[in-house]
């Protein structure tokens, strides 16, 4: 099997624009535990303990996005090393690696999103409840 060498150069656009979304997307994750904590210790309100609870786990998430994102950059760049240096069969397999860890963190992604909307929707219902019972 032969694998230019520019193929495994193609992720590393895709992956760095992937793990700059995940970084924003714990930023912003943390910026919400940062006042929901806040929230909670001056009302003591425990659906804001299961909301931090639910934030939790998507951090979680987003570190093992970040983390097979950054793996498969690794082997990506690994799998150059060796087909620049003449090692087509192992470079090609390396290659196939960074590629299923890409598609690890792509699909931890779409847990973590999917978990997400769960929870704006469960917010939703509360105003749509609210706004069923004002017509």
């Amino acid at each position: 099997m032969t694998l230019p060498i520019e193929t495994p150069a193609l992720l590393f656009s895709a992956t760095s624009l992937i793990l700059l979304a995940y970084t924003n997307r714990f930023l912003t994750i943390a910026t919400i535990v940062r006042g929901l904590k806040s929230s909670y210790e001056q009302n003591r309100n425990k659906s804001i303990l299961v909301e931090i609870k639910n934030l939790n786990l998507r951090l979680t998430l987003i570190r093992h996005m970040q983390m097979y994102g950054v793996l498969s950059l690794f082997f990506s760049v690994f799998a150059m090393a060796l087909l620049f240096g003449g090692i087509m069969d192992w470079g090609a397999y390396i290659f196939g690696l960074s590629l299923l860890l890409l598609l690890t963190s792509l699909a931890v992604s779409f847990w973590e999103i999917s978990i997400s909307v769960k929870a704006l929707r469960v917010h939703l219902s509360d105003l749509l409840d609210e706004a069923e019972k004002n017509k």
